[in-house]
């Protein structure tokens, strides 16, 4: 599995948590889904992506994107 498609596949896994976290806890933990999301928009426009690097650094195989 690539680089991208493993940051796609994180993005997602935590969005549904911290909307089952809100539905279910608190609606406090939107504000982690709000943060994902403004992290995938940021990543869409510099390309710079934390989740990225430190897959690189584990050996990851490179995909288009990162």
């Amino acid at each position: 599995m690539s680089i991208d498609r493993m940051v796609m596949a994180f993005a997602g896994s935590f969005i549904l948590a911290s909307l089952a976290l809100a539905h279910w806890h608190s609606p406090n933990w939107l504000w982690f889904t709000a943060f994902v999301g403004a992290n995938l928009v940021q990543a869409s426009f510099t390309g710079f992506c934390p989740l990225a690097i430190i897959l690189k650094k584990f050996g990851v195989k490179s995909g288009c994107a990162f």
